[in-house]
């Protein structure tokens, strides 16, 4: 959006020239922000220096109204004099880490005062001690343009694997409308006021189960060959409709733990967007895949494969009814699998290995999404996946939760109480079915 220019000093002297000499400084500087911004992420590697992965991740989204099934969020009204703490788990470890904040959907530049990182205790808790300052190209906070990111320096705070962190912000200013993802499995804190360095989690007496600017956490360490990220990118399987809250226990959270036994040094980032589509945007579940790919996956640094679960919202759209849905035609195999191809294309074009995961059943939803035609459709295209070679592997998710009674249906005990999503039962058989080698 169009940030309207400051109108120029009624009379010309000393403070209407100051006054003017500090708005054009306050542009270029911005604009040079905006600049570093993007060379970062097309050149995350300076030569000689850090090899960055991302450890942690999630897909934002515009500023929507809670709702009774996804609850509540502070996405519309923001923040303002206020400190705000997300808890996330990183996947691998690292000797230095560093974040990613997201204004994509911002509609003015967007004031960090100052932000922290430390080691969670729980709940809003942090470990005495752990929380270090965070700085943005030296300075304790930084400003972020309408439809940027911001990265934070490395800061030496070394991480293990599958360790959870807090990260606060404080927000001086009023932010406007806040980029944010909608549906998360964690639960994240505010706080009236400057608290970024509190143990304690006394002052942060609000709570929400959404994640707000944040978008990354990238961590640095010992360069191998073998060293990557493993983006997973999709709808609710992905985002972890099923899971138990708090736990972890998300498809995401369990290949990454799959991937630490194993002694892989393997990155694990969630892409996935709750109601999610292929071919259409929707006001609620975000931005169509090929709009949302480049920022979701391919500019994360070090991501190496990107594993792809799409096309059951697209299948089941037109039977839900949902308006924040937004369009809602009926689909064809042919247009579902040309969607597909497109985000392969997109991924070979960068060096990034392409998984392709068939469609969950959908046969035993509660709730209105399944039809004999959209069934029809949804068996092609998983015979696609499965058959044409255009992924470099494939990730059998239809048959590791399909009945062996009727393979349109999920197996007794791996579904959620709506009928569709997985359990924890089920996001353990997902991840078990995942080829280790093939990542």
């Amino acid at each position: 959006m169009h940030v309207a220019k400051p109108r120029p000093p009624k009379k010309t002297g000393r403070r209407g020239m100051l006054a003017a000499t500090t708005a054009v400084l306050t542009a270029i500087v911005v604009s040079a922000a905006a600049v570093a911004q993007e060379d970062a992420r097309q050149q995350p590697r300076a030569a000689g220096g850090p090899v960055w992965t991302g450890t942690w991740g999630t897909a934002v989204q515009r500023p929507v109204e809670g709702s009774e099934d996804k609850g509540p969020n502070w996405s519309r009204q923001g923040f303002a004099d206020q400190s705000l703490r997300q808890v996330v788990r990183v996947a691998t470890g690292g000797s230095t880490l560093r974040i990613r904040l997201s204004n994509t959907y911002g509609t003015t530049h967007l004031r960090i005062t100052g932000a922290t990182v430390g080691r969670s205790a729980s709940d809003a808790q942090v470990w005495p001690g752990t929380a270090h300052e965070l700085t943005f190209g030296g300075s304790r906070g930084t400003t972020i343009a309408p439809g940027q990111d911001a990265v934070s320096d490395a800061e030496g705070l070394s991480t293990s694997p599958l360790e959870k962190l807090t990260v606060t912000l404080y927000f001086a200013d009023r932010t406007g409308p806040a980029t944010f993802h909608r549906f998360t499995t964690a639960t994240s804190y505010r706080a009236s006021g400057r608290h970024l360095s509190d143990s304690g989690g006394d002052a942060f007496k609000a709570s929400t189960n959404a994640w707000y600017f944040l978008s990354g956490v990238e961590v640095s360490g010992a360069a191998t060959p073998r060293r990557g990220t493993v983006v997973v990118f999709g709808d609710s399987l992905v985002d972890g409709t099923g899971a138990t809250p708090g736990a972890d226990n998300r498809f995401t959270d369990k290949l990454a733990e799959r991937l630490v036994a194993a002694r892989r040094p393997l990155d694990v980032v969630n892409a996935g967007i709750g109601g999610n589509r292929i071919l259409n945007d929707s006001p609620c579940y975000g931005d169509k895949a090929a709009d949302r790919f480049r920022r979701d996956v391919l500019d994360r640094p070090g991501v190496r494969t990107v594993i792809i679960h799409l096309g059951a919202n697209d299948i089941g759209a037109p039977e839900m009814g949902d308006p924040c849905m937004g369009p809602a035609p009926r689909v064809t195999a042919r247009q579902l699998i040309e969607g597909h191809k497109r985000l392969i294309r997109a991924a070979h074009a960068r060096g990034v290995k392409a998984v392709g995961a068939t469609i969950l059943p959908m046969k035993g939803a509660l709730f209105p999404v399944y039809s004999e035609q959209g069934e029809q459709v949804r068996t092609a295209v998983n015979h696609w996946i499965r058959t044409s070679g255009a992924y470099d592997s494939v990730l059998d998710v239809d048959r590791a939760l399909a009945s062996p009674a009727d393979p349109a249906l999920p197996r007794p005990g791996y579904v959620f109480e709506d009928g569709l999503h997985p359990n924890e039962a089920g996001f353990h058989a997902i991840a078990s079915a995942v080829d280790l080698n093939a990542l």
